[in-house]
């Protein structure tokens, strides 16, 4: 069900850029995709307390501008499994998301540099492997706030760096911290 709903939207982006010459929007609503590296710092807690905090991460976004300094993002994000040596139990831990992002922009005068702020909504999925005893599989909706800037190469590429706080509320993952980097170019 999920692939299905980010292959609508993708579909989606597609179409409504296809439509936006006939609504006069060409030069608001434009789709763009982009990949980012992320460094992330999560809190563990409860039986995971002694998992790895620290994951690097690639993230792959689909957005759409839908007006001058405003975009719509849906993203999926993957971590790679991180593994912990204390004895006697030893966690190896991964998490990987998908979700919506809400970006606002402010141009910082003609310089190509845009402040960023973004809101949204993400599904956490967290996976534990404890060696003696097996493994937990944890899902649930976080929220998330970044804050970053972007630079302007040219009209259709870009890079924007971010730093963002998620939420997850989980006892064994209360929340995430992020720094993200990465590229994007627009149709």
């Amino acid at each position: 069900m999920k692939k299905i709903c980010l292959l609508a939207a993708a579909v989606s982006v597609f179409a409504l850029n296809a439509n936006a010459n006939d609504w006069g929007m060409h030069k608001l609503v434009r789709p763009y995709i982009g990949a980012d590296y992320v460094y992330s710092h999560a809190k563990h807690g409860n039986y995971a307390k002694h998992a790895k905090k620290d994951y690097s991460s690639w993230k792959v976004n689909l957005g759409m501008d839908i007006a001058k300094y405003t975009s719509v993002e849906a993203f999926f994000q993957q971590s790679g499994e991180r593994k912990s040596h204390e004895e006697p139990n030893q966690i190896k831990s991964e998490y990987y998301a998908w979700g919506l992002d809400l970006y606002g922009k402010m141009p910082i005068m003609c310089s190509g540099f845009n402040l960023l702020g973004s809101l949204g909504l993400a599904d956490y999925n967290v996976k534990y492997k404890f060696k003696p005893q097996g493994s937990i599989d944890k899902q649930r909706m976080g929220y998330r706030a970044g804050i970053g800037f972007s630079y302007d190469f040219t009209h259709n590429v870009s890079m924007r760096v971010m730093g963002r706080y998620a939420y997850v509320g989980m006892k064994s993952l209360d929340h995430i911290m992020e720094m993200t980097a990465g590229l994007s170019y627009a149709f």
